[in-house]
């Protein structure tokens, strides 16, 4: 009988890639017929893991014992890597030489564990260290730009673009030439939301993928089929959705490879054209297209957009109180307040579910108190000033906002100030300040972000410094303009080809320090190009236009406006119901009744009230007696033409 060993070292030598189970048949024999046999022990653990059985390839080394254990470093890593647990990979990693380390093997697979753990930014530096060193396999350097696009796509995706250099984050022609590079650069540029452009990259990838004659047609269909689903997406985003809907109909979801990219696939398959669906049904189906083994995960940034459509369905489904048990635990075991975009969502879909879905006043009184029990919650706070902005009462939603920043300008931790200068959340003070026109708190807040963000060295937030260079450009102060020109002058250090930057950098210190903007001056287009075409004359004869200020808000009703010169209606004059022509009329007629002269009164009672009045009645005199022993006095009445005294007695006849 053959030595096995012998058999192992005969078929090694003859053996090609397709002959593992060969190998694996002949490593067995070798290590029953000898169980030291280190050699036929490593050999075993090769073809398990050309086999893709990373699990038995574990076992074969942890049976070997530590001298195993020790040789197949590398291995043994690699298979944790590939059955997901990545850091028992990378501790494994960290116990090899440091030769071994330093070789380009155990580097690229250092790569791709952070790659996978989702340290982006190691895996950018170590693919960049690789790419610059000594010439590698044939074909590596290609490996080397796909894998350096898709890591730059991933940083892209989680806000950290502004790490990288100005020229890997614009895709170039370079990457049109293979199905790959072109894949992975419409990645990131949808990663940054440029999706027309995604959509061109897309199509060169699909077609270079189908014209490939070094693929079998397999091989090509497992390449089409992810290129094809991220096609849709981008189609559903550029908003053609019966496009969207076309593509994913030709796409044969089960026959995707990969479980990640299977279940983004239906995901997106699910989300084109919810509306009228039974919420039910699409909530079981979703369910049940999004479940994940234990090995095969999402990246986080996928994760997060499922668990968030997961919400929408239950919220659609009415399931409230789930949704705002589960919201409520997952914000409470976060840190907070925190600027994290998943955990700000997750405020969101809590606020609905508390409102059961409600808007406008109502929603607002169902959250003002659930405001109170977590006054961190950032998501939760600007839904509450999205809602008092929606019904046109943006006061008391400032006055919660600014309430909410002075807390964590006097919060004593750190991160509180990566929160409070977050530049969404200035994004919304600076648009709530300009919305009362409140010009000069504009300006304040902006200075104060401007400043934080100056101090900072890795982080960065260009759009928020661009915004307040511009603003304290257009002050009248000294200060104010020299912040700006500090602020310009950091984003001019980070890249030239930023015109804006260097423009503001130029109008910043024009008038005080001109030795500083002399280098920037070529860049910048000449003032008798920009003027060449413009009509001096005539913009001088049109005049100068102002700019209209944003007018305060208020409930009042505002004043109609008068296009012209109105005229006033008149009324047409009433006249009396017996008006005769050329009648004179009454001249008593503007007189009460009863004091015209043709008035005559009713009765007995009626006359005698008549004739005691002033005007032609009887006028009655008074007179005072005084009573006896100074008891007082009482008034009495004389009457007219009676004559007093005796009466005269007639005489004698």
């Amino acid at each position: 009988m053959a030595n096995p060993a012998t058999t192992l070292t005969s078929l090694l030598r003859a053996s090609t890639i397709q002959d593992h189970d060969e190998i694996l048949k002949a490593a067995n024999s070798a290590i029953k017929a000898s169980k030291r046999d280190t050699d036929a022990q490593r050999t075993r653990v090769v073809a398990l893991l050309k086999l893709d059985r990373f699990d038995d390839a574990l076992r074969a080394i942890a049976e070997g014992g530590d001298s195993l254990e020790k040789e197949c470093v590398f291995e043994k890593s690699y298979a944790l890597y590939k059955s997901g647990q990545l850091e028992d990979a990378e501790a494994t990693l960290d116990t090899a030489s440091v030769t071994s380390r330093s070789s380009r093997a155990f580097r690229h697979l250092a790569a791709q564990i952070a790659y996978r753990a989702e340290k982006f930014s190691d895996a950018a530096d170590a693919y960049r260290h690789l790419f610059q060193g000594s010439a590698g396999l044939p074909g590596e350097e290609n490996d080397l730009k796909i894998n350096l696009l898709a890591t730059a796509a991933q940083l892209e995706w989680n806000g950290l673009g502004y790490l990288l250099a100005q020229d890997e984050r614009q895709p170039s022609r370079d990457h049109l030439e293979a199905f790959e590079t072109a894949y992975n650069a419409a990645s990131t540029c949808i990663a940054r939301a440029d999706f027309t452009r995604a959509s061109v990259f897309l199509k060169r990838a699909q077609d270079l993928c189908e014209a490939s004659e070094d693929l079998s047609s397999d091989e090509k269909k497992a390449e089409l089929l992810p290129i094809m689903v991220q096609h849709a997406y981008v189609l559903a985003r550029l908003g053609k959705e019966a496009e969207a809907v076309a593509l994913h109909k030709s796409i044969a979801t089960s026959e995707i490879p990969e479980a990640p990219t299977r279940a983004v696939a239906q995901n997106n398959q699910i989300a084109i054209g919810l509306a009228g669906r039974n919420p039910f049904l699409t909530q079981r189906l979703f369910q049940s297209a999004t479940k994940l083994s234990n090995s095969d995960r999402l990246f986080e940034y996928q994760a997060s957009v499922l668990r968030r459509n997961g919400f929408a369905l239950d919220l659609q489904a009415q399931k409230f109180d789930g949704v705002g048990s589960s919201t409520s635990k997952q914000i409470l075991r976060n840190p907070s307040p925190t600027a994290s975009v998943e955990t700000a969502g997750l405020g969101v879909i809590s606020a609905a579910a508390h409102t059961h879905m409600q808007a406008g006043t109502k929603a607002l009184k169902e959250i003002l108190p659930l405001l109170e029990k977590r006054p961190a919650d950032i998501g939760l706070l600007l839904t509450i000033i999205q809602l008092y902005v929606q019904t046109q009462n943006p006061g008391p939603a400032l006055s919660l906002l600014e309430a909410f920043l002075k807390r964590l300008e006097t919060a004593s931790t750190p991160n509180y100030e990566d929160v409070r200068f977050a530049p969404g959340l200035v994004a919304v003070t600076v648009a709530l300040y300009r919305l009362q026109g409140r010009q000069n708190s504009v300006r304040a807040e902006l200075a104060k972000a401007s400043t934080y963000w100056r101090s900072r060295s890795k982080e960065s937030a260009a759009s928020l410094l661009r915004e307040a260079g511009m603003e304290l450009l257009r002050s009248s102060s000294a200060d104010d303009i020299a912040s700006a020109g500090e602020t310009f002058e950091k984003l001019a250090a980070k890249s030239e080809k930023d015109l804006i930057a260097v423009a503001g950098l130029v109008a910043s210190f024009a008038n005080n320090d001109y030795a500083k903007i002399e280098p920037y001056l070529q860049s910048l287009t000449p003032v008798e190009r920009l003027t060449a075409g413009a009509n001096t004359q005539g913009l001088v004869e049109a005049g100068v236009v102002s700019i209209p200020t944003s007018a305060l808000v208020t409930k009042k009703r505002p004043a109609d406006s008068e296009p012209g010169k109105v005229t006033k209606r008149r009324r047409k004059k009433q006249l009396p119901k017996n008006y005769e022509e050329g009648k004179q009329p009454d001249p008593e007629r503007w007189l009460p009744l009863r004091d015209r002269s043709t008035y005559r009164p009713k009765g007995k009672k009626g006359r005698k009230r008549a004739q005691e009045i002033t005007q032609g009645g009887i006028v009655r005199e008074e007179e005072t007696l005084e009573l006896v022993g100074g008891a007082g006095a009482v008034k009495v009445e004389k009457a007219s033409g009676v004559q007093g005294g005796k009466k005269k007695k007639k005489g004698k006849k």
